[in-house]
Parts: structure tokens; C-alpha cells; sequence
């Protein structure tokens, strides 16, 4: 024993999530390895049942958020998010709500507090994060119609839901 408290994962996405990003140079918005590859196909659970695939929205602009309930910023971003949604649904997109928990209990009373009318996927063993190169919570990953990487949003702060919303307008009117 060293005498250091021993962080978890979960610590050190709490802590990387309520730094700025600016603290974290190799953190920038949009900042990904491979742009414009492929985003990898996955299937998980859907809270309430059933389960979803990244591959049966393809012809869709998909947006992914990564989030947890313990996560400030992700409490604030949520309802920003649904509106996003909401808006932009009818036009070819989808939102996808990744929860990186295991404990069904927390989430369902987080989204009784804030609730989202897009679906929300059950990555209890953080498979999907990892393909994904989840960092920080939350973080945004933005796929277009053609079901490439295009942007990758690591962290929130208020205003970069305009960002979002830019990004996915962009995304909607490319065919």
C-alpha cells in the first residue's frame, strides 16, 4: 500500500468530466484517431426492453451519447439533448442514449428526474464505450448517414449543445 487513495474508473471519468478541457490537452473537442472510419456495429439492451443495433439505423444521422448518472454534466446536457432530438427526428435522426452503468435502479430514478423521449441502451459492460474510445462522461459521438465516424465530443459544457445542433444539421442536409 502506497498511502494514495485508489481511483477507480468511475472516479477518474467523475474527475475528467468536471475539468475543462482545456486542462486536458489531449482532450479536445473532435479529436479522434479515425475521423472518418466506420463506426463499429453494436447491439445492446434497450431499457424497458428489447434490444437495439447501430447497423438498423444506418441511412440516418445517429447521434451517440455516452453518459452515467453520477455525472453533472451529463444531468445538464440531457434534457438539451432531447430537445435536439425532438427537433430533428422527422428529418432522418437518431439519438441514442448510452448508459455506462450497472445498476438499473440509478438510472431509473435519474431519468425519473430527467426524463428524454429518445431511446436509451444498457452498455453495463463498457464494451461499447471502449469501441468508442470513451474518455471523459459524457461523451458525443456523431455518425453520418453512411454510418462513418464524423465527430467525437469528449466532456460538456453549456453552449456546446449549438455545437451539436450544427454539427447534426450539417449531417442531415449531406446525402
Amino acid at each position: 500500500m502506497t498511502g494514495k487513495p485508489d481511483l477507480t474508473r468511475r472516479h477518474l471519468s467523475a474527475v475528467l468530466a468536471a475539468l475543462p478541457l482545456a486542462a486536458m490537452p489531449g482532450l479536445q473537442p473532435h479529436a479522434r484517431t479515425q475521423r472518418s472510419g466506420p463506426a463499429p456495429d453494436f447491439t445492446l439492451p434497450v431499457r424497458g426492453g428489447g434490444s437495439k443495433t447501430l447497423s438498423s439505423l444506418q441511412g440516418n444521422v445517429v447521434m451517440l451519447n455516452f453518459w452515467a448518472t453520477w455525472c453533472p454534466p451529463c444531468r445538464q446536457e440531457m434534457p438539451l439533448l432531447d430537445q435536439i432530438f425532438q427537433r430533428y427526428t422527422n428529418l432522418g435522426f437518431s439519438l441514442l442514449g448510452v448508459n455506462v452503468e450497472q445498476e438499473n435502479r440509478l438510472i431509473d430514478r435519474f431519468l425519473s428526474d430527467v426524463p428524454v423521449s429518445f431511446p436509451i441502451l444498457l452498455d453495463t459492460t463498457e464494451e461499447v464505450g471502449r469501441l468508442y474510445e470513451v474518455a471523459a462522461m459524457p461523451t458525443t459521438v456523431l455518425i453520418d448517414r453512411q454510418g462513418k465516424l464524423r465527430q467525437h465530443f469528449f466532456g460538456y459544457k453549456p453552449g456546446d449543445e449549438n455545437k451539436y445542433q450544427d454539427a447534426v444539421r450539417a449531417l442531415i442536409r449531406e446525402r
